[in-house]
């Protein structure tokens, strides 16, 4: 097991308080439970579209910056994640009913676009492995979740697989993005990178991913 890998491991043992959180949240069980109306799911999408885009234009930056080194290939990985999620919203919305007009005309709400508003700032002043590190343990959360919603949809709301590419793309991550992520922080670990600064950029993202579900709760139920 690696250096990289053992401290993961501890980070998320620090923060398996906030993934319970998460994991648990009352609008997951809503929602497989069919509580949640399904004009209400607009504000789903809604704020998922200007995250995705927000996040493509970080993960960018992140690649221009970092596009001279080892880190390079994990951030295209997350950058052609990024696109294709991007691309699955107009089908997702369609499908919930959302015309083109009010998904383009969707206001962010505060709570929701906090997680988003970090990651812009990892971008600009956050070393690789920082990002690396906040990513790799918040995405296996997100990814849960999204494996939930797409379940909840399919059962509950009769949607179809093709109308939940967005949630397959998160729930069934690329198989060598844990490895490559690993090594971006094995190698800022060596460098000198801080592990304080790597655990608080886990602990703040987490902290904001579950900022993002407790306001999609009050706005959906």
């Amino acid at each position: 097991m690696s250096n990289a890998h053992q401290f993961i491991e501890e980070i998320k043992r620090e923060l398996q308080e906030t993934e319970a959180k998460i994991c648990q949240h009352p609008f997951l069980r809503a929602l497989e439970d069919g509580r949640v109306p399904k004009e209400k799911l607009k504000f789903f999408v809604g704020e998922q579209q200007h995250i995705i885009r927000s996040d493509l234009c970080s993960v960018a930056l992140l690649l221009s910056r970092y596009g001279l080194s080892p880190s390079r290939d994990f951030f295209w990985m997350v950058l052609q994640g990024e696109k294709a999620a991007l691309d699955a919203i107009p089908i997702l919305a369609k499908a919930l009913g959302v015309a083109e007009e009010e998904l383009a005309r969707y206001e962010p709400k505060a709570g929701a676009h906090a997680y988003t508003a970090y990651m812009a700032w990892m971008a600009l002043y956050a070393s690789d492995a920082e990002v690396a590190t906040a990513y790799l343990v918040n995405f296996e959360a997100w990814g849960d979740n999204c494996g939930r919603m797409e379940k909840a949809l399919l059962d509950k709301y009769g949607l179809t697989r093709p109308d939940l590419l967005f949630f397959s793309l998160f729930s069934l991550p690329p198989e060598d993005f844990e490895t490559k992520a690993l090594a971006v922080i094995e190698s800022g670990l060596a460098r000198g990178v801080e592990a304080r600064l790597l655990r608080r950029s886990a602990r703040l993202l987490q902290d904001y991913e579950l900022m993002y579900w407790d306001t999609l709760f009050s706005l959906s139920t």
